[in-house]
């Protein structure tokens, strides 16, 4: 019986609705937990998973099953969902649209892992805006500043 086989691994980065701090340390890890079994239950293997106050970034393995819209549309809809049923945020949450989608080969697989684990030193030194256009140039992905996410600040 023909079987498919694939080595897909994908970074997902995507920002809090204007960029607002709103995901808080207290709460930060039930938010990873709970988006980690939205992937499993998709059926796609979650590598890594961490971010900062106002943006998260995810990597799986995904099987050629899934769309990667899917899969963040439901993540991002769900999430939203579970923190404002839970009142996890003092303030309305909300994610912003869109997102970015970087691919990589399997010998990146640790480096990318250490990369996401460490956002919190990371940030220390760079801002998202920057980190976010970084990967956009790395990647050579077009793209056009007024199309970006809604930055609070203009820095």
């Amino acid at each position: 019986m023909p079987s498919t086989f694939s080595q897909i691994y994908i970074q997902i980065v995507f920002a809090v609705k204007n960029r607002e701090a709103l995901i808080l340390p207290d709460w930060e890890d039930r938010l990873y937990e709970y988006i980690t079994g939205i992937i499993q239950n998709k059926g796609q293997k979650l590598i890594a998973i961490n971010g900062m106050p106002d943006h998260i970034h995810i990597f799986i393995g995904m099987k050629p099953n899934c769309s990667i819209s899917d899969l963040v549309r439901e993540v991002k809809k769900s999430s939203n969902d579970f923190i404002n049923e839970n009142k996890l945020s003092k303030h309305k949450f909300s994610w912003q649209g869109g997102f970015g989608a970087f691919s990589y080969s399997h010998s990146h697989i640790d480096n990318v892992y250490k990369y996401i684990q460490n956002q919190k030193a990371h940030h220390k030194k760079q801002s998202f805006k920057d980190e976010y256009k970084l990967f956009l140039e790395k990647f050579k992905v077009d793209y056009d500043d007024k199309y970006l996410f809604d930055w609070i600040l203009d820095a």
